[in-house]
């Protein structure tokens, strides 16, 4: 029995397209990839792996209508020591304090 029948013939992009539509770096995609927060890959081959372009539109779709959640500033009563202000002044050596 033929069971490509069933299942519609779905297009599929390579990485340098997946690269156009997310501006990610290749190892977030796949960190993301295993978390289970992107689309999974597939190989076609050994040495050709591609993504199926509805799940990336969707996952596109989905980020697109989420609310962008920003990290929080740091807590700066948590530093340890103050800043440098500038770099004006010339350290001094121990020679030139006497």
């Amino acid at each position: 029995m033929n069971t490509t029948a069933c299942t519609p013939i779905r297009r599929t992009i390579r990485r340098q397209q997946l690269r156009e539509m997310v501006p990610l770096a290749d190892s977030t995609i796949y960190e993301m990839e295993q978390r289970g927060e992107f689309p999974r890959r597939f190989a076609l081959t050994p040495r050709c792996v591609v993504w199926d372009l509805s799940e990336v539109q969707a996952w596109l779709a989905a980020r697109r209508s989420q609310p962008i959640v920003r990290a929080p500033g740091p807590d700066v009563k948590q530093r340890r020591t103050r800043p440098v202000k500038g770099r004006d002044r010339a350290p001094r050596s121990a020679s030139t304090a006497g």
